[in-house]
């Protein structure tokens, strides 16, 4: 999937930290969810000349946390993953150096941060959502919840699993959702009804999706038995093209009024070992090869305006029609208390 943008400096801004120490080993720091096709990353190396070494540091929320201890003396040279709800601590925390990718401008200008120093490149987009387990709500005769007042409603208690907000992404952005819907005076209300109504929080979304939900694959193998979970809207087509044999229909379905939109960035550590090697990764992200592997790796879409989204992807996994977002500087002016609050009403 990919052409790539070979291994020099050109479409740089700004420093480049260092003379990259002519390795030819890259390394790509990012959360679990990672993935890309074994034709399309040879394509990248082969073209480049160098050798992608990929290192998965837990859940998003984690992996950022760790990217910024580590900051001085980084695992890698790029970071992928950081989101737009964590995004303010990663460059608030010096944790990126300025570079424009080669390809940016093909970028969709709504997912676009950073623009006056280019220290974060979008990658891919998704909405965070409720999913549901269809087979379960058939077989108990109770309609699944389509927004978030549903979910506070007694025919719902103990059915719910979430991600702890203090250390996943999803979790972060489902927080991040009610308290888009809800406002400052009442997402906190609406978490003490949430926990009176026997939400279950684990502390990532491996966990949370396929080992807690009953309607995944992993979760029906390790006896999951909660048939609501905090997961993306993107996250049914998994369900179906993976399956063998393949289902017509998934066997999940999203709460659509529960959703809040997600953009994951990338960017060249601040103190890479190899920033040219890493500016090559990071032109590399933005191809339209690669940008079209996504959707059925990572089950994302992609940002770039020319990138066609496989068929499958799009039936089962439409992109929610009116996700709630958040605008970068409440985030970061609020984040950090929210979760600190959200700590308190719901873990203790």
């Amino acid at each position: 999937m990919v052409t790539l943008s070979a291994c020099g400096s050109s479409g740089s801004s700004g420093s480049t930290g260092g003379s990259g120490g002519g390795s030819k080993t890259v390394t790509l720091v990012s959360h679990d969810s990672w993935a890309v096709s074994k034709s399309v990353l040879a394509d990248f190396e082969k073209q480049s000349g160098y050798t992608v070494k990929v290192l998965k540091d837990g859940d998003a929320g984690q992996a950022v946390n760790k990217a910024i201890l580590t900051k001085d003396n980084p695992q890698g040279d790029v970071f992928f993953g950081v989101d737009n709800t964590l995004l303010s601590r990663a460059l608030d925390n010096g944790l990126f150096q300025s570079y424009r990718p080669k390809d940016y401008d093909t970028v969709a200008s709504r997912y676009r941060a950073d623009e006056a120093k280019h220290r974060v490149t979008p990658i891919d987009t998704g909405d965070i959502c409720v999913n549901y387990d269809k087979k379960y709500f058939a077989d108990h005769k109770l309609t699944p919840p389509a927004g978030f007042d549903d979910l506070l409603k007694p025919a719902y208690k103990n059915l719910l699993v979430t991600e702890n907000a203090a250390t996943s992404s999803p979790g972060l952005g489902f927080l991040l959702g009610t308290a888009a819907e809800y406002g400052d005076a009442g997402w906190q209300d609406y978490w003490k009804k949430l926990k009176a109504n026997g939400v279950k929080v684990v502390d990532g979304w491996e966990q949370a999706y396929d080992q807690e939900f009953s309607g995944s694959a992993g979760g029906r193998k390790a006896g999951g038995d909660r048939p609501l979970v905090v997961s993306y809207a993107s996250s049914p087509p998994a369900e179906v093209i993976y399956a063998d044999p393949r289902p017509k229909t998934a066997p999940t379905g999203v709460a659509q009024g529960t959703c809040f939109r997600q953009i994951e960035y990338a960017g060249l550590l601040g103190n890479a070992r190899n920033t040219e090697g890493g500016k090559a990764l990071l032109d590399f992200l933005l191809t339209e090869k690669f940008q079209q592997d996504m959707p059925l790796n990572m089950f994302v879409y992609p940002v770039r305006e020319s990138a066609e989204v496989p068929a499958d992807f799009v039936e089962y996994g439409p992109q929610a029609k009116d996700p709630e977002t958040m605008a970068p500087d409440r985030i970061a002016a609020n984040r950090d208390q929210w979760v600190k609050s959200w700590t308190s009403l719901v873990l203790k």
